[in-house]
């Protein structure tokens, strides 16, 4: 599987089961039903998708008027530092509102997705490359 179609089920797959965990969590963290857990968890993978779409945009605009070319270890992790931290600072206010918990709370369990996420991300692209084989970009 190329092309759109599989950026669309990588997505579609990731995204749902990572709703599903994220809910179990949520419930787990806030002691609230799973209902508005699950619904918190839509909204969090909402949110991050589109800011994907969001930041990689302006990022890349920005990206094509530098004068070094490439993605070196530094811009990655400028890169990586700039988009999590856009994202803590949607998530964490919307957490803090929808579970009625403090902020500290709601960083904290945050901390916890940034956690959570840095290891499904590796475990689900892994897995996913197995089952549906490397696209071709990455094909030896």
């Amino acid at each position: 599987m190329q092309g759109i179609r599989r950026k669309i089920v990588y997505v579609g797959l990731y995204e749902a089961i990572a709703i599903a965990i994220c809910t179990v969590g949520f419930a787990l963290a806030s002691g609230q039903g799973v209902g508005r857990a699950s619904a918190l968890s839509v909204a969090c993978s909402v949110t991050a998708v589109l800011w994907n779409l969001v930041f990689n945009h302006a990022f890349e605009r920005w990206e094509s008027r530098q004068s070094v070319r490439g993605r070196g270890l530094a811009r990655r992790v400028v890169h990586a530092l700039m988009f999590e931290g856009g994202l803590v600072l949607m998530l964490v206010p919307l957490i803090a509102w929808w579970l009625d918990v403090g902020l500290w709370h709601a960083l904290v369990m945050d901390l916890g997705l940034v956690l959570f996420f840095l290891g499904y991300t590796f475990a689900f692209t892994w897995a996913f490359d197995k089952v549906f084989g490397l696209p071709a970009t990455a094909a030896p």
